[in-house]
């Protein structure tokens, strides 16, 4: 059944057709793209589970450009965190990407249009960034300081983006970052001044960096979604005037 959710939602994209959903846009914009770059042309109803494809160009959207690509780099991200930042064993990093391969949930997930994989690419993609800059700590504000620092959060922007479950990744990261604080708060050779550096920035790329790109994916949602479609009821009047097609495009609506 969520494919065929997911697969419709994408199919709006690629016609601009509105629509209205409880899942932030993100996840579905980047089917919307699959399908589009891969030649799709959003004609397929999508009406039921089961429903053959016939000859509709639905590879792109069921994982030949995403899907697969997301869910191979989910194994060498595990690698990562696990080898390089957390048990520096070589071992336990190939028994742990190992696992993640020939797990019977990963490879299903990948194999449909679905939220999950692109979820778990910008979960493991925050965790990572976040262990990284937790690595740079002995050199702050240096250039791969503020990268990883960065990176964190546009993955945290990413996670959010395509579900609201990636709030779970927000409070570790957050967690981590009031862990961190606090350590440097009983740092008595740092100067408030310094701390002060450390909070800003802290600020700057893990709340004003994630929220500025959660909202650039709605605006982009509202601007590419310009037709009228199944969701134009949840808007006020002032808002359906402005769809393409819809009974009260370009009519005057009073305040």
């Amino acid at each position: 059944w969520d494919e065929t959710h997911f697969g419709k939602m994408g199919s709006y994209y690629i016609n601009r057709t509105f629509f209205f959903d409880v899942h932030p846009p993100l996840g579905k914009m980047l089917i919307g793209l699959a399908g589009y770059l891969s030649g799709y042309d959003g004609t397929f109803p999508f009406q039921k589970p089961g429903d053959k494809y016939e000859q509709h160009n639905y590879m792109g959207m069921r994982g030949v450009r995403l899907y697969r690509l997301v869910s191979s780099w989910l194994a060498l991200l595990c690698f990562s965190v696990r080898m390089l930042e957390l048990s520096k064993s070589l071992p336990a990093a190939l028994l742990t990407a190992f696992i993640l391969i020939f797990d019977t949930g990963c490879i299903t997930l990948s194999q449909y249009i679905l939220l999950d994989p692109i979820l778990m690419f910008f979960l493991m993609g925050a965790v990572l960034s976040m262990v990284k800059c937790n690595s740079c700590a002995d050199r702050p504000f240096s250039a791969s300081w503020w990268l990883w620092l960065s990176l964190t959060g546009v993955n945290l922007a990413g996670a959010m983006g395509v579900k609201f479950v990636g709030l779970f990744v927000v409070l570790l990261v957050g967690l981590n970052t009031v862990y961190d604080l606090w350590d440097l708060l009983g740092n008595l050779s740092l100067s408030l001044v310094m701390l002060g550096k450390h909070l800003l920035a802290r600020v700057l790329c893990l709340i004003l960096l994630p929220l500025a790109l959660y909202t650039v994916t709605f605006a982009v949602h509202f601007t590419v979604l310009n037709k009228s479609g199944p969701g134009d009821g949840f808007f006020s009047s002032a808002f359906q005037s402005q769809l393409i097609g819809n009974n009260l495009h370009n009519v005057s609506v009073p305040e």
